[in-house]
């Protein structure tokens, strides 16, 4: 009887240890996308000519834990009912101005060096309510300057909302890699 009971036990220690390398996997994998990264979807026409609409990204979730967003990154905006994607124009403490065509940050004009889709019209954070960015918020906007809702419609992003940096495409697979921002 104790002999049948040890081999019992033997049996079940057996095939735990053969399924545990497949239990550490799917806890890992679950620890990733809660905490690490995430597939996000471009959704809409915001981003042209940079993203399309339906292209997969990798979320960085951990990014700005380690560094401080940067002008010109692009980042998933936790935005009510949705998360948008956007790219960062004005960073806290700055002011930010559209003067026909061309964006001024404090006064200097910055070169984008990426391309944009459209114009963009004369814009001064003024019009926000702010004569500059308060801390711990964002100043972001569409690559589509002519079909985006962004912080010269919604407003400033505060940094709690944004809930990581996307600058890898996953799918389509001819554009497989990073994103320039």
């Amino acid at each position: 009887m104790e002999k049948e009971q040890i081999d019992k036990n033997k049996e079940l220690k057996s095939k735990f240890l053969s399924i545990l390398p497949y239990i550490i996997v799917i806890i890992v994998v679950v620890l990733m996308r809660l905490f690490i990264i995430t597939p996000v979807q471009v959704v809409g026409e915001s981003m042209k000519p940079t993203l399309q609409d339906g292209e997969l990204m990798i979320l960085n979730k951990i990014k700005y834990k380690f560094s401080d967003i940067k002008r010109f990154d692009i980042v998933v905006v936790d935005y009510p009912n949705k998360d948008i994607i956007k790219r960062v124009i004005g960073l806290p403490g700055e002011t930010v101005e559209y003067k026909d065509n061309t964006l001024y940050v404090n006064g200097k004009k910055i070169k984008e060096n990426f391309k944009i889709n459209g114009t963009t019209y004369d814009y001064n954070i003024i019009e926000s309510g702010y004569e500059i960015i308060p801390d711990n918020m964002y100043f972001v906007l569409g690559d589509n300057r002519i079909n985006s809702a962004d912080s010269r419609t919604i407003g400033l992003i505060e940094e709690k909302q944004i809930l990581g940096k996307a600058n890898f495409v996953i799918i389509p697979f001819d554009k497989f890699g990073f994103v320039k921002d």
